[in-house]
């Protein structure tokens, strides 16, 4: 397989690094190929503005989704965003590694996903109408494609469990895994998360870095987590509303969305 990681933290001699360095090492040994997108690295453009979209005439407004549209179609969006969307296609699984800020992920990520995933590229892809609406959740672009989330946080993690004060780590994932990764068309794989990452010892390490390279090993073959496919009929289109009666007794909220 070809695995891009896309790798969102500012200290080089970070945990994040070292786990860094043991998922792109345990890749190479089981012989894939890996690219390696370091962002703060890379001096990565956060936010997207006029300079995104070259041929933006200057007196124009700007409508970031009609510019990103246009500019994708006339293949003129910048050189920057057009090698990464080359990672993204050359590559078979896509690993996104950041520490958990403020309940999510960097903001250099953030930006990273605002620039390169342009319209016509990861969104506005495919039919709209009565029986489809457009290829994504499953479909699209990079469907096909294996996708997962290495995240490190410093909290305990009993405070991310369904009781926990900063709710389920699944449910504060969702956006990241079903929006970013499902959305464009991703079969995307259960997270690998390490929790007390400040409090972690030598040997917490080598245990978590053991259990991550065991993750790395089974990249191929882990069953992704089973998110529903938008046209897979369990929606109504066009209000894609869940189609009354899928839902086992009890169940609400994102785990709707969960086959």
């Amino acid at each position: 397989m070809n695995v891009l990681i896309v790798y969102a933290h500012p200290e080089p001699r970070s945990l994040n690094a070292s786990l860094r360095d043991v998922a792109v090492g345990e890749l190479k040994a089981q012989g894939h190929s890996v690219e390696l997108s370091d962002l703060y690295a890379m001096g990565w453009k956060i936010q997207v503005d006029r300079t995104d979209f070259p041929t933006l005439d200057p007196d124009t407004r700007l409508r970031v989704t009609e510019a990103s549209s246009d500019a994708f179609a006339a293949d003129a969006l910048t050189d920057d965003v057009k090698a990464e969307q080359e990672k993204l296609l050359r590559a078979d699984a896509l690993i996104l590694q950041f520490p958990l800020w403020w309940f999510t992920m960097p903001a250099i990520l953030k930006g990273w996903i605002d620039r390169v995933y342009a319209y016509g590229f990861a969104y506005g892809v495919g039919e709209h109408s009565d029986h489809r609406w457009g290829d994504r959740y499953g479909e699209g672009t990079l469907g096909g494609k294996r996708a997962m989330l290495i995240v490190t946080t410093g909290g305990w993690e009993q405070h991310y469990s369904p009781r926990g004060i900063n709710g389920p780590i699944d449910d504060l994932l969702f956006p990241i895994n079903h929006g970013v990764l499902h959305y464009p068309g991703y079969d995307v794989l259960p997270p690998f998360v390490i929790y007390r990452v400040e409090r972690l010892d030598e040997a917490g390490f080598e245990q978590a870095a053991e259990q991550l390279r065991e993750r790395m090993r089974t990249l191929e073959t882990t069953r992704p987590i089973p998110f529903r496919r938008q046209n897979g009929g369990d929606y109504l289109i066009p209000s894609l509303e869940l189609c009354p009666g899928l839902e086992a007794a009890g169940v609400s909220g994102f785990s709707l969305h969960l086959k």
